[in-house]
């Protein structure tokens, strides 16, 4: 979700906490069902995860920004008419009390987690990131406590938190304006001494640097990470939250230390962007999971069904959640496609 006021599969396991991020661990003699985009309306920043109990769960930014909404399902599709409850509200003075953007439902050694961004009631920009704890079997029970504010190398403008494991150890990715760059943000990578803590250096995996990475706000933003094919694959979101809005990707080999940027290689090109044939406009903070099937890779993403907006995108709510499946070049790397229609249904059982 890019600040414009600034300049304004994962399977939910312990290992990997990460969605898709290797092959999936519990595949199923299910066929993919079908679906129809959009899955569901007015939710952007949308993460999906299928945990180990064979649930679906859902959350996603709501466009009142108050709000940390949770749903699950056994399918996919059925998270469009699954029960939505709100686990956590915003403050009503101090932290937390503004902004309430991007939240990621993670599942590490036993316990819940939620990484979101939030800003206090006396200055909205001020957008930082927050974690959630829960130690309940079930998300939707127990108590979420708050965790605090979740520190960087630096004290500046941050939101899109994700979390992954890769070789053993667990890592964050996110968004953050590095002070003396002339940018809004880039992405950023840590290790992890435990789900709320970061611990030795981070460093910058990719800044706004390509003109569609720079359209309207120099952004780079809502990382989300898929392990396949001997590489480790970086989506990330580019420009404004307008019909600019676009996905690129990193690279890098598994084998290779996650923590030299050299080990990194950036695609030229975006990779997922808006389409006129399909009416499907500003696609972007993805995440990925895996379908029925326990196989097939599919990307969760939100977009509009237009292109012209009156006023701040981030006013108009109509950033809706799709899901698609999606395959692999003859060299390894992820082929995307284009955003499909609304009312198409991108697979049959």
């Amino acid at each position: 979700m890019a600040a414009g006021a600034l300049a304004a599969a994962p399977v939910l396991a312990q290992a990997p906490a990460h969605a898709a991020s290797q092959a999936p661990a519990h595949a199923t003699s299910r066929a993919p069902a079908a679906y129809r985009n959009p899955l569901v309306e007015q939710r952007a920043d949308p993460h999906i995860g299928r945990h180990t109990d064979g649930h679906y769960y859902f959350t996603a930014t709501s466009p009142e920004y108050d709000r940390i909404i949770l749903r699950r399902s056994r399918t996919l599709r059925g998270l469009a008419r699954a029960d939505e409850s709100v686990i956590w509200r915003r403050h009503t003075s101090g932290d937390m009390a503004s902004h309430i953007w991007a939240p990621e439902l993670h599942h590490i050694n036993g316990k819940w987690y939620i990484y979101f961004a939030a800003a206090p009631a006396d200055d909205v920009w001020k957008i930082r990131i927050w974690v959630l704890e829960n130690a309940n079997a079930d998300p939707f029970k127990g108590r979420w406590r708050e965790k605090g504010q979740l520190t960087t190398a630096w004290d500046t403008f941050s939101l899109d938190a994700t979390t992954f494991t890769h070789r053993g150890g667990r890592y964050l990715a996110w968004a953050q304006y590095e002070p003396g760059m002339d940018n809004n943000t880039g992405v950023f990578l840590s290790r992890m001494a435990n789900p709320w803590t970061l611990t030795g250096p981070q460093i910058r995996l990719t800044t706004p640097e390509y003109d569609w990475e720079c359209v309207g706000f120099k952004v780079n933003e809502g990382p989300s990470v898929i392990q396949r094919n001997g590489r480790v694959f970086l989506s990330y979101s580019a420009s404004a939250t307008d019909f600019n809005y676009c996905m690129g990707l990193l690279t890098a080999d598994t084998r290779s230390d996650l923590m030299d940027p050299a080990s990194w290689s950036k695609s030229p090109t975006p990779a997922f962007t808006s389409n006129d044939t399909t009416k499907q406009y500003g696609p972007g903070h993805n995440c990925f999971t895996v379908a029925e099937d326990g196989r097939t890779d599919v990307l969760v993403y939100h977009a509009r069904q237009y292109k012209d907006i009156a006023g701040d995108p981030l006013h108009d709510p109509n950033r809706h959640t799709r899901v698609q499946t999606f395959g692999w070049k003859p060299d390894g790397t992820p082929d995307f496609g284009v955003p499909v229609a609304d009312g198409v249904a991108t697979w049959v059982s």
